[in-house]
């Protein structure tokens, strides 16, 4: 008796199995799929990036300490307008007084740059290459600071997985040049906080792919519900320079008067 209960048990339980093994590969394979496409692959992540880096308008204002070589620094204040996402950037100097008032105004994402000297009162259009030059000497260069658009025009982005960084979970974006494009680095690679996808690391590779420079996001903080690294800090590797800027005041919540970003408003 004990022995045929057994034997139904068992003829029970493999019929179990067996009417349920297709129910176990959908919901594993359901599984994969949902793992699959909370991944997001190269494209995905520079949108997203650049989404939460590329406010609509800002009005900051800010310094910047550059440290040489050999240890010397030098340190100024700025104010600093964007709008239009990015594609419209005016810088003005306050201090020191040396350099207070000398102003840049860049539109395009940086294509056209035009530059005002307060001691001789002209203001001198750049050529389409100054895009790549050291803004006031530092280790940022135009196309650093007003370029929101180079990501997805100039490169072809791959996600190269998870990778932790200072104990915060990022996904590893690889960004690769593209030579008709003529990008200004030929290899990026970023990583990006998987909680709000804001960047905290950026490699800027050369020609040689050596880490030319990188760029560090600290301190980042919730400003009018958009996060916002209040210290950003540009080691260039090949020269041993530092160029540190910290945000002393930013608002997205400006609207820029008409004609703001002109060649008038340069000289004011």
């Amino acid at each position: 008796m004990l022995n045929e209960v057994k034997s139904r048990l068992s003829r029970i339980y493999r019929g179990f199995l067996s009417g349920n093994k297709y129910l176990i590969i959908i919901l594993f394979s359901a599984s994969a799929i949902f793992a699959q496409r909370t991944v997001p692959n190269g494209k995905e992540l520079v949108e997203k990036m650049t989404a939460i880096m590329t406010q609509e308008n800002s009005k900051a204002t800010m310094t910047q300490t550059i440290t040489t070589s050999s240890g010397k620094q030098r340190t100024f204040e700025f104010e600093m307008f964007t709008a239009n996402e990015g594609e419209k950037t005016l810088m003005r100097y306050l201090k020191p007084s040396a350099a207070r008032g000398q102003a840049f105004l860049m539109l395009n994402n940086a294509d056209d740059i035009w530059t005002y000297f307060p001691r001789t009162k002209r203001i001198r259009k750049l050529s389409s290459s100054s895009k790549n030059q050291k803004v006031q000497g530092s280790d940022f260069s135009f196309e650093d600071m007003g370029s929101g658009d180079s990501w997805e025009k100039e490169y072809n982005s791959n996600n190269l997985g998870s990778e932790k960084y200072d104990k915060t979970d990022c996904w590893k974006l690889e960004s690769i040049g593209i030579p008709e494009q003529n990008p200004s680095y030929p290899k990026m690679e970023v990583l990006i906080r998987k909680s709000d996808f804001y960047p905290v690391k950026i490699d800027y590779f050369d020609e040689n792919n050596y880490v030319e420079k990188t760029l560090f996001l600290d301190d980042i903080k919730e400003i009018e519900g958009v996060p916002t690294a209040m210290e950003m800090t540009m080691k260039n590797h090949l020269k041993g320079t530092e160029t540190i800027m910290q945000t002393l005041t930013i608002t997205y919540d400006w609207e820029p008067p008409d004609n703001f970003f002109s060649e008038r408003t340069l000289k004011k």
